[in-house]
């Protein structure tokens, strides 16, 4: 509401028709690592974009890092899989009068991933991370399908924009995928 304010203010100051608001900003988020429970501060970037014009429009956007491992490496290899560093990137619109805080809004994207990263980890929290990346392995494609999966079971969210991009550890090239719904619109 208060950045709607400031659009609001902005048209009316400057006697325009329109006016556009956008804010980027690192984030830090306060997470224990998953074993030892050794403190860290993970930075996100966070996004608002506003517009106040004939109707108001606000989207939340995150983008945060996470872990994938590849099913197929796993399927096939003796000794292991490769993982990759995924960029995990979710743009929202609310329903009127509803929202979700930054935390929430995290807590819903990173579980989509093989697994989460963490700012600090100890050798046991290493231990933990990589198997339940290996016991959790996902393309790109099953991050992003699990991320539509979930926005769509959330009541306060009427459109999103999901998109990862898994930065290969063994190939000269990244993986990407992308989907964006309206849940206004019929199927």
């Amino acid at each position: 509401d208060q950045i709607m304010g400031v659009c609001h203010d902005m048209k009316q100051r400057l006697e325009s028709d329109e006016a556009h608001l956008e804010l980027r900003f690192p984030y830090f988020i306060h997470k224990t690592a998953p074993v030892t429970g050794a403190p860290g501060m993970l930075d996100i970037e966070v996004a608002f974009e506003a517009c106040s014009k004939d109707h108001d429009d606000f989207i939340m956007g995150l983008k945060i890092p996470a872990t994938s491992l590849c099913p197929c490496s796993k399927e096939i290899s003796q000794y292991g899989a490769h993982n990759q560093r995924c960029e995990m990137e979710v743009k929202v619109r609310f329903e009127e009068g509803r929202f979700m805080w930054i935390e929430e809004l995290f807590d819903v994207i990173e579980k989509a991933a093989s697994s989460p990263v963490y700012a600090v980890l100890k050798r046991p929290d290493e231990k933990h991370v990589t198997e339940r990346a290996y016991e959790n392995p996902k393309f790109v494609e099953d991050i992003v399908r699990d991320l539509a999966l979930a926005l769509d079971a959330e009541d306060r969210v009427s459109w999103y924009q999901v998109n990862s991009e898994n930065h290969e550890s063994i190939h000269n090239h990244n993986a990407y995928a992308f989907i964006e719904k309206d849940k206004r619109l019929p199927a």
